[in-house]
């Protein structure tokens, strides 16, 4: 448990050593600069997945990936269906926003304030 809690609290260490050095190193290349930040993401990657909550974080991943592969994703015309009714519903919803709006824009104005 303690052991998890170094290992993390490293990681997190690594992370600001990499940010650090990107940002005291301004001026050297950026592009040997960005390699220092992705070099230390992904060392500090390497130390949280030794932790506990590292290993069960890839599980999760990984059993994440697996429930994705089993979707069954629309077709291209059933996508295309369901878009084309939206931007009908987003129509007509507007235009009934726009009448309510406008009766009672009518109501408060003419009718009550005597104002139209």
């Amino acid at each position: 448990m303690f052991s998890d809690k170094l290992k993390l609290i490293a990681s997190g260490l690594v992370i600001i050593g990499a940010l650090a050095a990107f940002y005291s190193l301004g001026s050297t290349s950026a592009l040997l600069r960005a390699l220092i930040v992705v070099a230390g993401v992904i060392g500090a990657a390497a130390i949280a997945l030794t932790s506990e909550s590292g290993r069960s974080a890839w599980q999760f991943a990984v059993a994440t990936r697996t429930e994705v592969r089993k979707v069954v994703w629309p077709t291209r015309r059933e996508t295309a269906q369901s878009t084309m009714i939206v931007i009908v519903m987003v129509f007509i919803v507007g235009i009934y926003l726009w009448l309510l709006d406008a009766l009672s824009f009518w109501a408060i104005y003419d009718l009550a304030l005597g104002l139209g």
